[in-house]
């Protein structure tokens, strides 16, 4: 583990692509080559291959219920338990690249990758460093002009609602929700704005919120954007520039309810219940040219941490100031 010392203006990294606030009031920063960042407050220290990290492409980071630290990456996923790091890759079931996580409130682990999903086996304590990875076989809906961004059945986001359904998020499938018994698929025939679901969000009023993207293959088609389901309708903001025909890979609910968007060259809306309110001004321009925003927190502060394409940046209420190395960590 190395610290970085001093008011460095070099960024945390260029791409912060997963933020996560641990139960002790640390912030992590997933990076594309970098492996994960740890801000206690005090300063600022990495997490590599060196250090026992399976891979330097940190694309989750979740909390268990030992207050353990697990991390996804592209070549697995490791568990830290602030001491040693426990790796689980193709050895240990967990197969695919773009590793996300999500515990939910039985603790059970669960992974989403290139190659879909999959859960952690309960049988076997990870606490001791065993356990092993078991696929969750996910249906595929009918679907007669298959199109995706990446790979068909990537996952790209789960998340659990406060009825304690397990979304999934995919490539070229939708979106699909689990209720402990059975899986029931939405698609844009239901009503989203393309089968690419990169993000899955649920307001304050219990609506759940996706952010989907553009299909590349087998050809381009400018389509993505964000949908609002209400558990019978969905809902589509064509009026909101952004939110129609474009890439919303992140979305974000803070702890007052408000939803984030993260909206790829445009900015990030807020939106309370009523309107959606546009963020589009960032001290480092040259830094924010697309406005690819790749990861969202909230700390225990009320403060919210952007991940860009470009770096890491705080929101100040009003704009968004690149934080490096060095700081500023707090505001003035």
């Amino acid at each position: 583990m190395h610290q970085q010392a001093g008011r460095d203006t070099a960024q945390v990294a260029e791409y912060i692509v997963a933020a996560f606030e641990d139960g002790k009031g640390n912030l992590w920063f997933g990076t594309n080559g970098q492996g994960v960042a740890r801000w206690d407050g005090t300063s600022l220290r990495y997490f590599s291959i060196a250090e026992g990290l399976i891979g330097d492409v940190v694309t989750g980071i979740t909390e268990d219920r030992d207050g353990h630290l697990w991390f996804g990456t592209h070549t697995g996923a490791c568990e830290f338990d602030g001491k040693t790091f426990s790796g689980f890759a193709g050895g240990e079931g967990l197969r695919g690249s773009g590793c996300k996580l999500l515990v939910d409130r039985n603790g059970m682990v669960w992974a989403g990758t290139s190659d879909g999903v999959f859960r952690l086996d309960p049988s076997i304590p990870h606490r001791t460093g065993g356990g092993r990875f078991t696929a969750f076989e996910l249906t595929v809906p009918v679907n007669d002009t298959p199109s995706y961004k990446m790979v068909p059945g990537k996952v790209w986001d789960l998340f659990e609602d406060s009825k304690g359904n397990i979304w999934f998020g995919r490539d070229g499938y939708g979106a699909c929700r689990y209720d402990g018994k059975t899986l029931t698929h939405f698609t844009k025939n239901d009503g989203l704005c393309s089968n690419n679901v990169a993000s899955i969000a649920e307001d304050a009023q219990g609506n759940i919120w996706f952010g989907s993207i553009t299909s590349d293959f087998p050809k381009y088609i400018e389509e993505g954007g964000v949908s609002r389901y209400d558990g019978k309708t969905f809902t589509q903001f064509p009026e909101v520039k952004g939110l129609t025909a474009n890439d919303i890979y992140n979305l974000y609910t803070d702890r007052s309810g408000n939803v984030w968007i993260g909206a790829v060259r445009v900015g990030a809306y807020r939106y309370d219940g009523k309107s959606f309110t546009l963020f589009d001004m960032t001290d480092r321009p040259e830094l924010t040219t697309y406005f690819a925003i790749q990861a969202f927190v909230e700390d225990q502060h009320g403060t919210l941490w952007f991940g860009f394409s470009g770096g890491l940046f705080r929101f100040n209420g009003t704009s968004f100031v690149n934080v490096t190395q060095g700081g500023p960590w707090t505001s003035p």
